[in-house]
This record gives C-alpha cells, structure tokens and sequence, in this order.
C-alpha cells in the first residue's frame, strides 16, 4: 500500500487508470473508499488518484498534528509520489480546504478544479452562517446523518447504512479533531484564482446551502455553478449518475 511522507503524517493514496490525472479529495464524513461511486468510471478515461485526508482512513497521523494548513503540502506530496506534475481537483466538503489552497498556492499543479458542497476555507457572510450551523449539526446528529439528505435513508436505507459505516472507518475523527488553522481564503484570492473552477451545491444540502456556494462562486472570476436536485451535502453517494455526468462533462471540456 502506497504512503507519503508529508509535515509528520503518512498519507495514503492509490493511483487508477490512465490518461489525464484527477485527484479526488473526500470530505470528513469520507475516506477514499468513499469514491467507489466514481473511480471505476473516471478510470476509464482518465489516471484516478484517491487519498486519505491525514487522520482519516488508512493515513497514519497523531490528532496534535491534524492541521488544515498541511492539506495541500499533502496533496502535493501524493502528486509527487505519484509522478504527477498537474491534475484536477474534485473536491467534496472538506477536501474543497485542500483543492482551492493547492490552486492558489501552486497553481500551475492544478488543471482543473471541482469544488462540491464546499464553502473551502472562504468567509463570506452566507459561508460564516453555513459553517456555523454545520458545527451544530455534527454536534447534534453526527457527521453521518448532517451529510445526507433528510429523506435519503428511507429511499436507499443499504447505501446509507454504507455511508454510516465507511465514515466509521475515520477511527481518530471525533468531536475534538479541529484544525488548529482557519485556512481562510480571501476574496482577492479567489479573484485571481487560474485553474477553470466548477461550484456544485444541492438543493437538500442543509450543511452549506445552495445560496453559501452560489456566493463564493460569484467570486470566482469565469467559475460554473450547477444546482443538482434531490440530493442533500454528498451528490456523489446520494446521486451518483448524475454527479458524475456534471464533472465528466466539465473534465472532459478542460483536459480534452
């Protein structure tokens, strides 16, 4: 199994297919198992890398050293094992922290870029509202049942049920893993930021709402946004076709 190195964590990550590359970058109620929807798909035209956020799966790193700061030091670090000079960024929930700083910081490693259900680090006064709600949530309800819509375990009960116990995998995810770093991402940043940038929201995500991401979106100069219906904060478990349909479509228009 596959480890890199990176700011006192071994990060795991596997690699997929062939032709362009594109990372997949999972959210806190996720791993990399979490992508079985998308991998088999995407790796059919493109080289697939999934990874472990540090702390979560099967990536080896002490809860003091769980920072969102390191995020895109640890992507870049799978590129690099990985070979990898550039790839796209599809990013879900918390991963969108890790795909936007890798894109301003090392744009020219960034192709593309995905940011689904995401609010990534950037305040605006809709993100703020989001972010604190979520926090709420979590609390009150668990990760699991925040991230998908209120009605989606009595339409599919086995894939929630799916959902609940790949999350249980995040053995050292608890209330009390917080970043020690806001990793807040300015306007003027998002303003210049270079790769192509794709914003996803859902109409029943009541984690970041479609009106958070619609506002950061209009911060980003040239970015798409699509609404995809019936889904709550994870379209790419709760609707998996039609998820896939919107990033292939975009990836393809990008990376040829």
């Amino acid at each position: 199994m596959p480890f890199v190195s990176s700011h006192h964590a071994e990060i795991y990550y596997e690699v997929t297919g062939s032709g362009p590359a594109v990372v997949l970058a999972h959210g806190r109620g996720g791993n990399s198992a979490s992508w079985f929807q998308q991998v088999p798909l995407f790796g059919e035209r493109y080289t697939v890398i999934v990874f472990d956020h540090r702390c979560f799966g099967r990536s080896v790193c002490d809860p003091t050293h769980f920072d969102r700061a390191y995020f895109a030091d640890d992507l870049a670090a799978v590129l690099d094992a990985a070979d990898l000079e550039q790839a796209a960024v599809v990013c879900q929930s918390m991963g969108g922290w890790t795909g936007l700083r890798l894109a301003i910081e090392q744009p020219e490693r960034v192709s593309a870029l995905v940011l689904s259900n995401t609010t990534a680090g950037v305040s605006t006064p809709a993100a703020d509202r989001a972010i604190a709600k979520a926090r709420q949530a979590f609390a009150e309800h668990g990760i699991s049942a925040s991230a998908l819509a209120p009605d989606f375990p009595s339409r599919a009960p086995g894939l929630a049920y799916l959902y609940a116990q790949i999350s249980g995998l995040n053995l050292q995810v608890n209330d009390n893993l917080h970043s020690k770093s806001p990793a807040s991402t300015s306007a003027e940043e998002l303003a210049s930021l270079k790769p192509p940038t794709l914003l996803i929201s859902s109409d029943k995500d009541t984690i970041f709402p479609p009106e958070a991401i619609r506002e950061i979106g209009g911060l980003i100069p040239g970015a798409d946004f699509v609404q995809l219906p019936e889904a709550g904060h994870s379209p790419y478990f709760e609707t998996p076709n039609t998820f896939n349909d919107k990033v292939c479509a975009f990836l393809n228009r990008h990376l040829g």
